[in-house]
């Protein structure tokens, strides 16, 4: 059975940010929010935790997994990005932005899509989120609450340990965050920027 944590979602509380952290770092698979939506979360080297979330959200080969980052600093780690990227991210992050970027080698294959060797690349602007990255020191590996059937991500915390608490580790009820999953920007390797999934970011660029 999972655990519950209440983190306050603008003064989170260290000690369960420590905790939730300890259990990311144990191998466990964590339901956290961001400022789109409740996600799924866990270590970037633990594979048997990345399979658990595949489970959870029944995905395909074609299913792009995302990397949350601290901030831009990270995200040079682990995706190759010019000029004209940088530029485009540094003004849309921290926000309710994915981006689909071609991975370096520090990304396991695993989490790779198999044809293209992209990567999506998430720097979420929510206190919890950003604690938690702080503690564990390294990006989380993410994917979006949404339970198939359902087309749009879980909201409510209450909801979610009931249909979840035997299959995640922690569920952290940070509130209410919404519903609308982040948009989704690919970047392309000649500056092209084509708009994947409409959806709480604004695309304006």
């Amino acid at each position: 059975m999972s655990q519950f944590f209440q983190i306050h979602p603008d003064n989170p509380q260290q000690r369960l940010l420590r905790r939730a952290v300890d259990i990311v770092e144990e191998g466990g698979v964590i339901v956290y929010p961001t400022d789109s939506c409740y996600a799924l979360g866990c270590h970037i080297g633990n594979k048997q935790a990345m399979l658990r979330i595949a489970r959870i959200r029944r995905t395909d080969t074609r299913h792009n997994f995302t990397i949350v980052c601290r901030d831009l600093s990270d995200i040079a780690v682990y995706a190759r990005l010019d000029n004209a990227g940088y530029r485009l991210l540094k003004s849309l992050t921290p926000g309710p932005y994915t981006f689909i970027l071609k991975a370096t080698r520090e990304v396991p294959r695993r989490l790779q899509n198999p044809k293209r060797s992209t990567i999506g690349i998430r720097v979420p602007d929510n206190r919890i989120c950003a604690g938690l990255l702080q503690e564990l020191g390294q990006p989380m590996m993410s994917s979006t609450l949404i339970l198939p059937p359902a087309e749009l991500p879980e909201t409510d915390p209450y909801d979610i340990r009931d249909a979840l608490e035997h299959q995640v580790d922690l569920i952290v009820d940070g509130g209410h965050c919404g519903f609308e999953p982040t948009t989704v920007l690919q970047l392309e390797s000649d500056g092209d920027v084509s708009v994947m999934r409409h959806g709480k970011g604004e695309i304006s660029f």
